[in-house]
């Protein structure tokens, strides 16, 4: 057995027979509402929207429309391998596909390598160094508090 509902104005909550209220408007249109309350709040012109517990403001805040349809699919746009200058792509997929210790392993030699430079040239410029140090200034050095050149008179010039 079917039974004929009406949907309230306001709210859009189904109506059983028997209840609710069919309110002819001016224009001519019928409209039925389904409690006192909607009938009050359409009398005093309140929008269905503005109210939280109509389907209006539900449809509008996006509320409860997971349940009937499902997400929008994300398409993600693949990633491409270019060549940096420097390196060419070959020699940047070789290095990925290389172990992590080899990589390690020459860093460290590199390193290694480094610093023994490094302590051959110190020991070559430490004997330079020592004595091929420069002569003091032939100025003396004036403190800042008495490079102003006021003179005799002191303070400010004006």
């Amino acid at each position: 057995m079917v039974i004929n509902t009406e949907l309230c104005a306001l709210s859009e909550y189904r109506i059983y027979p028997g209840n609710g209220k069919l309110m002819i408007r001016r224009d001519g249109k019928p409209v039925w509402l389904g409690s006192s309350k909607s009938h009050s709040l359409t009398l005093q012109r309140k929008k269905a929207a503005k109210l939280v517990w109509t389907q209006a403001w539900r449809r509008l805040h996006k509320k409860g429309i997971m349940e009937t349809s499902t997400k929008k699919r994300i398409r993600r746009t693949g990633k491409v391998q270019r060549a940096v200058v420097g390196a060419s792509l070959e020699d940047i997929k070789k290095k990925a596909a290389q172990k992590s210790e080899l990589r390690t392993q020459a860093r460290d030699s590199a390193l290694k390598e480094l610093k023994d430079r490094k302590a051959t040239n110190k020991s070559k410029t430490g004997a330079k160094g020592k004595a091929g140090k420069k002569a003091p200034a032939s100025y003396q050095k004036v403190p800042k508090h008495m490079a102003g050149g006021a003179g005799k008179r002191g303070g400010t010039q004006r």
